[in-house]
Parts: C-alpha cells; structure tokens; sequence
C-alpha cells in the first residue's frame, strides 16, 4: 500500500491546529483544534470529514502539547485514521521562522532542530511552540518523517536589496537583522492559485498579493519568486493589523522610552497587542469597524482610512518593484470577505489599471475569482488561500522523492 495521507499540524503556545488530507486528491479527511492546553478548561474540537462524520468536542485539562497530540491521536483513532496508519506518509510542521538556514520545506533532524532553536530570539513567541508540536510528534512516530515547512522560506529568493535594512553590516549580521517576511506558505499558494485562475504558468505572472487578517502582509511576487514583502525581522513590521501597528518611526520607541518612561515589555505590548485598528478604534474585527462606519462613527471611519492609506501605499510601491504587474490578489480573513476593502483599496488607481467591478466585487464564494472589469490591464482577483494544503503539498513532494 503506497502512504498518501499527510497530517499537517500547527502549534501554537497553548493550541495544536491539524488537518489530516489524502494526497491522491489532496481532499481533507479530518480537521480540529485543540485550545487552552495547559489550562483546567482545555478543548479539543475534532470534525471526520469522510462518510457524513459528526463534529465531536471534549473538554478537561489537558496539560500540554504531548497530551494534546495524543489526544488528536485518539480522535483519529476513532474514525479509523490513526497515526499508526500505514497509510500516513508524514507529518508537516508549520515553523515561522527559519532564518536564512531554511529556503525550502526541511526533513527534520536533531541539527534541523537545534537551528529552529538557535532562531528563537527572532521568533520568541512563534518558534518555542513549533518545536515542542515537532518533538512530541516525533516521539509518537519515530519511524516517520516529520517535514518542517517555514513562513519564512518563500521570502528567502527577495534580492539583497529589498532584504537588508540601512544599518550598519557588521551589527546586521552580528544579530541576524534583516527582513524575513511571514506567511509565506499563503503568500506561495496564493500566488501560484492566481497565476492559474488567469490560466498562465506561474512564472509568466507578477502578483502583488494581500494576505489581509488579523495580522496582514503584503507581496511582490515576480514569476513566481518573491521580490519584496511587507513584514520583516518580525512580523510587526508593515501594513496596519488587528493589534498590530505596522510601520513607524523607531524613534517613536525612544521617545516613548525617554518621555513615557515605559519599559521595553510595555512598548512591546503596546505595538505588537494594544496597536492597529484596535488601537485606532477599539475594535480589531473589520465587520464591527464597517458597520460602526456606516453608523457615521468617526473614529472607526479613521482607522478605516489609515488602514487603507497603508495598503494603497503598499500596493504602489509594489506597482513600482515588479515593473509590470499582471494581478492584484486580496486573500485571507478580511481579503476574502469584505468587500469594502477591496473596493477602497484600489479606489483611484485607475491610472495603475487597477478597478473592480461592484457586482463580481459583492459576490461572496470560496472559489477564486476575478472581481475586476472585463478587459482590465490588471486584473484584481479574489483567492481564498489555503496554507494547510500548501504545508501538506510541500510535505509530500518532499517524502515522495
């Protein structure tokens, strides 16, 4: 029997995502979530995709990462998906960040694994909680490959140009500073769905793509390479975000330091928690930002603004790198579903062939779709992205080799 079925699983610090697909069709056979783990009211919801399964739910302490993913174990047990599956090919881990160590999807090893550790001074919240969902697969399936798939690893091809900041070389090397850039797996797929959905080989197609949720960045993807992103060092660099603020002056750290009096912690918590359209308006979900505008609510109208100004900002300075660009792609929580968005980030960019047409604007699906005039120079799509797919397709293309 050939193994084609991949779990994919993304750690977090207190929650294990997982998706179980079978790669002869790349179709899901089971999805869940576990939360809160380490906590007395911890939850695991787990939803069998095959033969019409009901969503089941348990709850109870579960104390941490290797009681969760023994826990997903069982759950896959139970539908007859376990992880002692002949048919289970690998396991593909979502890592943020992999430095310039890691350009493309990685079989682990103790020395793969002790440099994901070495970069945790730039992925501190990100990659402690990677390792550990890493560590405790392989203790359950010794014998199996475990495939770590980075953020970072599709924005390694951008030109030293658009990766390094004007600081000083020695000091940039000496504390591996330079822009990263995240969500690149959403970045990747996006790109390559787009390039499809014109009916065109990837590498014929530029794509600026918007990865907009609640954290959002931006890409200039030229032939299928990445040429500049939005994000950097870490991922507070960029566009406005739901708590986080973007771009800003560095000075503003300082100044916060010398006349706030406030702490380095504090400062973090304010850019990277209490920043970006929370900090604006008090709301960090776009719905509730859209219907506070409607109402004629002024502050929410702002942060509206300020988010928009940062995206038109994004999108013509990406105009600008590729040179030519063959599409626009908005994807993610908010890209796919809020119209008004769309509508307003491309609003007076005619003269870069950049329009929507309302009704196809207004048409809610999860099918990739164009939303701009027939005929446009540009076109502006809608693609809805895909990461775990992407992280299971990169598994296996690897292990199949």
């Amino acid at each position: 029997m050939t193994a084609t079925r991949v779990l994919v699983l993304n750690s977090g610090s207190s929650s294990v995502k997982y998706q179980l697909l079978d790669m002869r069709d790349s179709g899901r056979l089971a999805v869940g979530l576990v939360e809160r783990i380490g906590e007395a009211n911890s939850r695991l919801k787990h939803t069998p995709l095959t033969d019409g399964g009901a969503a089941r739910e348990r709850t109870g302490p579960i104390a941490d990462h290797e009681a969760a993913l023994k826990a997903v174990a069982e759950e896959l047990a139970a539908d007859g998906l376990g992880l002692d599956s002949p048919e289970l090919a690998a396991i593909g881990h979502r890592v943020v960040h992999g430095g310039q160590s890691f350009t493309q999807p990685t079989v682990v090893d103790d020395t793969v694994l002790a440099e994901i550790e070495r970069l945790i001074p730039v992925a501190p919240l990100h990659n402690p909680a990677n390792l550990t969902g890493i560590r405790t697969a392989r203790a359950l399936r010794p014998d199996l490959p475990q495939v770590a798939v980075f953020d970072t690893a599709f924005h390694t091809t951008m030109p030293e140009s658009a990766a390094r900041y004007a600081i000083d070389v020695e000091t940039a090397d000496a504390y591996r500073i330079r822009r990263y850039g995240f969500h690149g797996t959403s970045h990747a797929y996006v790109s390559r769905a787009t390039a499809e959905l014109l009916g065109r080989a990837p590498e014929d197609v530029n794509v600026i793509v918007l990865h907009l949720g609640n954290g959002a960045s931006a890409s200039a993807v030229e032939g299928g390479r990445c040429v500049d992103t939005s994000m950097g060092l870490t991922p507070l660099e960029g566009l406005v975000m739901g708590t986080r603020s973007g771009d800003l002056d560095p000075a503003v750290i300082f100044h916060l330091m010398r006349v706030g009096e406030m702490s380095t912690d504090e400062i973090d918590t304010l850019l990277n928690k209490k920043s970006g359209l929370i900090g604006l308006c008090g709301d960090n979900d776009m719905r509730e930002i859209r219907r506070r505008v409607d109402e004629g609510d002024e502050r929410a109208k702002l942060a509206f603004d300020i988010y928009i100004h940062r995206l038109k900002k994004y999108i013509g300075a990406y105009c600008a790198v590729l040179g030519r660009v063959d599409a626009v792609a908005f994807t993610a929580g908010v890209g796919e579903n809020a119209a008004p968005v769309r509508e307003a980030a491309v609003a007076g960019l005619e003269g870069l062939g950049l329009a929507v047409d309302g009704e196809l604007n207004a048409v809610r699906s999860r099918e990739p779709r164009l939303i701009s005039p027939a005929g446009a120079r540009v076109a502006v799509a809608v693609v809805p992205t895909d990461e775990e797919l992407e992280i299971a397709t990169q598994t296996y293309a690897l292990v199949a080799k």
